[in-house]
């Protein structure tokens, strides 16, 4: 079946559809991985958003329950230049195009996705539609110009969890043990379990695992809950996550990590949980022209010099101008130099805006979680 791609300013993609079909809209964004698409599409930061693989070949090791990062893909759309019709691995339960038409996924491949990058490279990421069947190019151009814009937009209320969880009642039955074969061990785990507290403004998985790998008993609750419903639970730590939207346009989270900003317990935070807790200790977000997505994004860790290769997904940043003098910067992008991580100095708080849960990516960040490991115990 044929399928059309059609940007906000215009520009249109003819090729054939690849999963579901029907009509979808959001962001269109690219990510360089070469790897990792079950990741991706199962990564509630994509809430909202199109995602483009610039690897030219998606889907030939299929899919596998253990590489799920939530209970179902969350991605509004799915761009590849050829869409791997096989599954060959033997963790494989099925091929991609089976996935992504159980999940209503509507995807379109056999597309020029080098080009369609280099358009959203140059002229920054577009509002999108991806239609199929017999569809008007200039009636799917119309409907994105309609899409309401990221900015501005709380996609987390989306993605959140209903109710607190705790989740080591529920880990079993949400990944495959395949899953560990291929993580790594942790650098040591805590010398007692330690209870942290965490925010699901759209949660990976991995880090929930991660976490409980270094000993840590992990209870979730919903984005909205009040700061006291956390501290109630007498937390060694609390731990923001990652998500989708915009960081500014969560008004209630803002004023939550606040609240726990003066508990001045350890804390940690990742991707959007970085940019809530930039906002809540006095800084500005700002969205970026294309973003960063991908698994090979070199990050300069400032103290030491050296370089992380890491796995990233993010449309906003904070603004270093705007940090206050009590807040250090730690990490730096090393393609467009913006704010990669930052440390208060008197308060035992740090965030990083990549993924050190590597999931899809490198193991190069790992040791975040032991430094928030040892700023528990030392607490």
């Amino acid at each position: 079946m044929n399928a059309i791609l059609a940007l906000e300013d215009g520009t249109w993609y003819r090729g054939i559809a690849a999963g579901a079909q029907g009509e979808t809209s959001g962001e269109v964004v690219f990510n360089t991985s070469m790897t990792g698409y079950q990741e991706v599409l199962t990564d509630p930061s994509y809430a909202g958003q199109i995602v483009t693989m610039t690897a030219p070949h998606i889907g030939n090791y299929g899919v596998s329950a253990g590489d799920e990062e939530s209970r179902s893909p969350h991605v509004a759309g799915f761009v590849m230049r050829e869409a791997s019709p096989l599954a060959s691995n033997y963790r494989a339960s099925g091929t991609l195009r089976d996935y992504l038409t159980r999940h209503n996924i509507v995807a379109i491949a056999d597309i020029d996705t080098r080009a369609l990058t280099r358009v959203l490279r140059s002229a920054g990421v577009m509002r999108g539609v991806i239609a199929t069947g017999q569809v008007d190019p200039d009636q799917l151009v119309e409907k994105a110009r309609a899409i309401p814009k990221m900015e501005g937009a709380d996609m987390v209320r989306g993605v959140t969890c209903d109710q607190a969880y705790n989740w080591g009642d529920v880990a079993p039955a949400q990944g495959n043990a395949d899953h560990v074969e291929f993580g790594i061990a942790p650098g040591r785990k805590a010398t007692r379990r330690l209870r942290v507290a965490a925010y699901d403004f759209g949660v990976k998985w991995n880090i929930l695992r991660r976490l409980d790998a270094y000993g840590c008993d992990v209870n979730v609750f919903p984005a909205s809950a009040p700061a006291k419903d956390l501290l109630a639970i007498e937390p060694d730590g609390i731990f923001l996550s990652n998500g989708p939207g915009d960081p500014a346009a969560l008004s209630y989270a803002i004023d939550n990590v606040k609240e726990l900003v003066k508990a001045e317990r350890p804390m940690f935070g990742i991707c959007l949980g970085h940019q809530i807790l930039g906002l809540a200790v006095g800084g500005d977000t700002f969205k970026l022209k294309f973003g960063h997505r991908g698994a090979n994004h070199p990050v300069k860790e400032l103290s030491s010099g050296k370089i992380e290769i890491t796995s990233q997904n993010h449309g906003f940043a904070v603004d270093p101008g705007s940090l206050p003098s009590d807040v250090q910067v730690t990490h730096l992008n090393l393609y467009d130099g913006t704010v990669e991580g930052f440390r208060h100095t008197s308060k035992p708080i740090f965030s990083v805006q990549y993924h050190p849960e590597a999931s899809p990516g490198p193991h190069d960040a790992d040791y975040l979680f032991e430094q928030f490991l040892e700023s528990m115990e030392k607490k």
